[in-house]
């Protein structure tokens, strides 16, 4: 394939929409027949899973086996390579260290003035449904990203919907990453359909208070439908990526990690943001190159990706290429510039930022620590990391003495008065 190189300049208004918009079309365009998924679930219950199941994914809609046994979770450790297992642990360690630091203490007061005190209380919520992709690959990463901080916030319930394969069983990263963590209720059960499933419940599966989780334009588009109805986590899916670069970055790398992202699927999207024409030039060559020893169907993903959403753009300055950025607001960003620690104080808005090219998206995605489930379609501008405060709700905790009471009482009964509240200021007026 050849990679055109562009200028953000010569870019018209209505193709830098497009950059900006990524796979927010796909998602529209799939809004109706999601619709019509969520009605037969919420109808027709296992049935109707065990239908798109066969519909999917081809396996025969005979019998009911949506829950994963105990025999599958041995199989599948039995099974799993030594390095892969050693490496879900090693990863799962460096996933516990950092979210463990983010758990709040139980309760926290402080005298706001004398005599009224007031603080918060942190309880874990009830339950919680975690969705695993898993039509274009398997991804125990994305099991314990959820996983740790749900286990840590200590969330009572937590169960796991993840596709099957055309045999009917999930993938063995994945449960032994489960097993790992304490989870034991895993259905298998992917798309749409799992989405709903877990908001309204069905024979198999109780439903749950809050789903976490990324996934296909089909699962993205179910959580906007089902957002009233329960409580859909941040928006995660497809991927994404940016890379921003100076003269002094290494081309090779740069094309090396602009690819990582563009891999998940057609509808991911991965720009290149560079005020060097002749590094993007160089960077696409190389991707070029790349891409044509890459095995299916990751060859044809990166090729349409680089041909729809994502693409090489050269910038007049890196600040320039910042503030792109900042406006496409992606789930992934890494800086390949020379002082990376001046460039990140440019940026606003990103899931995740990696300074300097020693460090590709893909160690992120996978070991580092701190969580690879982010916002996408630009909701970094309001959205946050995946983290232990995402299982936790905070209750406010009030206390008054009775100085502190008729400290408060002359300005509470002005309030109540100034704004027409007659049972407000009454509370303090005729309270014995």
């Amino acid at each position: 394939m050849k990679i055109e190189v562009k200028r953000w300049k010569d870019i018209s208004i209505k193709d830098r929409a497009l950059i900006f918009k990524r796979s927010e079309q796909n998602i529209e365009d799939v809004i109706p027949v999601v619709k019509e998924i969520i009605q037969n679930v919420k109808d027709n219950g296992d049935k109707a899973i065990l239908h798109y199941n066969e519909k999917f994914i081809g396996i025969p809609a005979t019998t009911n086996y949506l829950k994963v046994t105990n025999e599958e979770f041995i199989s599948a450790e039995t099974e799993l390579k030594s390095d892969v297992k050693e490496a879900i642990r090693f990863s799962i360690n460096n996933i516990k260290r950092f979210h463990e630091a983010q758990k709040p203490e139980a309760m926290n007061m402080m005298e706001v003035s004398p005599g009224v005190f007031a603080g918060e209380r942190a309880t874990p919520i009830d339950s919680v449904g975690l969705y695993v992709p898993g039509g274009r690959g398997t991804f125990p990463s994305m099991l314990y990203m959820l996983a740790v901080p749900a286990t840590i916030a200590g969330v009572k319930r937590i169960c796991v919907t993840t596709p099957p394969n055309n045999k009917g069983t999930a993938d063995k990263g994945v449960l032994y990453a489960c097993k790992l963590l304490g989870i034991n209720e895993v259905y298998k059960i992917g798309g749409a359909e799992a989405i709903t499933a877990l908001t309204y419940g069905t024979e198999t599966i109780k439903p749950v208070v809050k789903i976490s989780g990324p996934g296909s334009m089909y699962v993205t588009a179910a959580k906007r439908l089902l957002y009233s109805a329960v409580d859909v986590g941040l928006p995660a899916g497809p991927s994404e990526s940016a890379l921003i670069a100076d003269n002094s970055a290494d081309p090779y790398n740069m094309a090396l990690d602009l690819l990582v992202e563009a891999e998940h699927g057609s509808d991911s999207s991965a720009i290149l943001l560079t005020n060097s024409l002749e590094n993007a030039e160089k960077s696409a060559k190389y991707m070029e190159e790349m891409i044509e020893n890459l095995p299916e169907p990751r060859k044809t993903f990166v090729t349409d990706v680089l041909n729809g959403y994502g693409g090489v753009i050269v910038t007049e300055t890196i600040d320039e290429a910042c503030d792109i950025s900042n406006q496409y607001a992606p789930e992934h960003l890494s800086l390949h510039t020379k002082d990376p620690w001046d460039t990140i104080s440019k940026i606003t808005n990103a899931g995740e930022i990696i300074l300097g090219d020693s460090t590709p998206f893909s160690a992120a995605n996978y070991s580092v620590g701190p969580n690879a489930v982010l916002p996408t379609g630009g909701k970094a501008k309001t959205y946050s990391a995946v983290g232990v405060r995402d299982f936790i709700k905070y209750s406010s905790v009030i206390y008054s003495t009775q100085n502190g009471y008729k400290n408060m009482k002359p300005h509470v009964i002005a309030l109540a008065d100034y704004e027409g509240f007659t049972t407000h200021g009454d509370a303090f007026k005729k309270r014995k």
